[in-house]
């Protein structure tokens, strides 16, 4: 067994059960590896055998695969055979040229939802930021940035927009899983200037505020490597 073999099946042990009954088997494990890359607890070009997953998860072939295959298909995961697979790397080009049009599509997408969006969902983002900002723990940040920029992408509107969005933030995740920077309190700043702009409906204050923290990310990475 490989070094990233054992750090998958490590990563899946440590996880918890998989016992719930609100959803399907093949739905848990998918929420489960993707939480576990996304994470940074499965490394990236870390192997994933979906023979050894099942048996270390004590469910069949066919909910692994499902997910699997679900995972590949949001660019998550690279088929390295018939049965196993890879954690997919993004290289610094291709992280550049997500930033690039990923800033092009916020900057959209906040344009949209500036009149659709509602005060209590910006009240609620803005409260649940604050919360955060008293901690310092990099999971919860992670899926604190994932809301807030479903939430605005998908207040615009328009579904599509979304999608491309969601898909683009992917990239971003798998570039971080090798990165060591570390920028979650510039991040909230950046995020609360942002909301507080849209919570005061000032169209070029968000728009300015939204292409701010696109940059200033992009530059930070830069700036790391």
């Amino acid at each position: 067994m490989t070094d990233y073999q054992d750090h998958t099946l490590a990563a899946i042990m440590a996880s918890k059960p998989l016992y719930m009954k609100s959803a399907s088997l093949s739905e848990q494990v998918y929420v489960l590896l993707k939480e576990l890359i996304l994470e940074r607890k499965i490394p990236g070009n870390s192997e994933m055998s979906e023979s050894r997953l099942a048996d270390e998860l004590q469910v069949s072939r066919t909910p692994m695969r499902e997910a699997l295959v679900r995972l590949a298909g949001e660019n998550l995961l690279e088929r390295r055979g018939a049965r196993s697979y890879t954690v997919r790397s993004v290289d610094i080009k291709e992280y550049l040229d997500t930033m690039a049009l990923r800033e092009l599509l916020e900057v959209e997408a906040v344009g949209k939802a500036l009149d659709k969006i509602g005060t209590p969902t910006l009240d609620a983002l803005i409260a649940e930021l604050h919360e955060l900002m008293k901690a310092d723990e990099e999971h919860l940040f992670w899926r604190y940035d994932e809301k807030l920029h479903n939430t605005i992408a998908e207040a615009s509107g328009n579904v599509v927009l979304a999608g491309v969005l969601k898909g683009l933030r992917v990239n971003v995740r798998l570039f971080r899983l090798h990165s060591p920077l570390h920028r979650q309190s510039e991040n909230h700043t950046e995020h609360l200037d942002l909301l507080t702009a849209m919570r005061e409906g000032d169209r070029e204050k968000s728009l300015a505020s939204i292409r701010n923290h696109i940059s200033k990310l992009r530059n930070d990475v830069m700036a790391s490597l």
